[in-house]
C-alpha cells in the first residue's frame, strides 16, 4: 500500500471515530436531559444508551416505553431467581426461610403483572383516541407505583434473620434494580404525559 493510500485510510479512520464521537455525546446530552428528573440519571442513562443514535433520538413517550420494558425484563429474570431460591429453600424444611422468601416471591409475581399492564398500557397512548389517554395514564401510574410498593414490601419483609445473609443480600439487590428501573420508568412516564399535555395545549389553546 502506498504512503498515499496509508495516509488516506488513517484520515477517514479518524474522521469515522471523531463522526462516531460525536454521535455519541449527542445521544448522551440529549439522553441526560431527559433523565435529569429521574431518581437515578446515571442508571437512567445506562439503560437508554442502546437505543439511541445521533440520527435516531427516542421521543419521550418511546423512552417511557423502553425503561418500563427494561423494567419488565427485570422484574421477569427477578422472579425466575427468587423462585429458584424458594424451591431450595422448600427444601432445607427451614419454616423462617421458606416464608419469607414466599412472601418476595409473592409480591415479584404482582411486580411482573402490574409492569406487564403499564407495557401494554403505553402502547395504546396516542393511538386508542385522545379521550382515552387519561385513563391510560391512571392505569400506569397506579401499576407502577404498585410494583414500587411491591418491591419495597419484600426488602423490608427479609430485613430480620430469617435468612442467610447471601441470598438475603442477592435478593435485594436483584429487587433494588428493579424498584430504580421502576422509579426512572414512572418519572419519565409523567415527563411524557406532561409534555404531550403541553403539546395539545399548544395545539388547541
Amino acid at each position: 500500500m502506498s504512503q498515499m493510500k496509508i495516509s488516506l485510510f488513517i484520515f477517514f479512520t479518524i474522521i469515522g471515530f471523531l463522526g462516531s464521537v460525536e454521535s455519541r455525546s449527542r445521544a448522551r446530552t440529549y439522553l441526560e436531559a431527559q433523565c435529569h428528573t429521574t431518581l437515578h440519571p446515571d442508571l437512567c442513562v445506562r439503560t437508554l444508551e442502546p437505543y439511541a443514535t445521533k440520527n435516531d433520538l427516542p421521543s419521550p413517550q418511546k423512552i417511557a416505553q423502553i425503561t418500563l420494558t427494561t423494567c419488565l425484563a427485570k422484574a421477569r429474570f427477578t422472579k425466575a431467581y427468587v423462585d429458584m431460591i424458594a424451591k431450595e429453600l422448600n427444601k432445607t424444611k427451614n419454616l423462617g426461610e421458606s416464608q419469607a422468601t414466599e412472601s418476595c416471591l409473592r409480591e415479584i409475581n404482582n411486580g411482573v403483572n402490574q409492569i406487564t399492564q403499564s407495557v401494554r398500557e403505553i402502547r395504546k397512548m396516542g393511538t386508542d383516541g385522545e379521550e382515552k389517554f387519561a385513563w391510560h395514564e391512571s392505569n400506569v401510574q397506579s401499576w407502577v407505583s404498585a410494583a414500587l410498593t411491591d418491591t419495597t414490601t419484600c426488602m423490608d419483609g427479609i430485613s430480620g434473620d430469617e435468612i442467610g445473609s447471601k441470598t438475603k443480600s442477592m435478593i435485594k439487590a436483584r429487587f433494588l434494580n428493579v424498584k430504580e428501573l421502576a422509579s426512572n420508568s414512572l418519572a419519565l412516564f409523567n415527563r411524557f404525559t406532561a409534555r404531550h399535555r403541553a403539546s395539545r395545549a399548544v395545539k388547541n389553546p
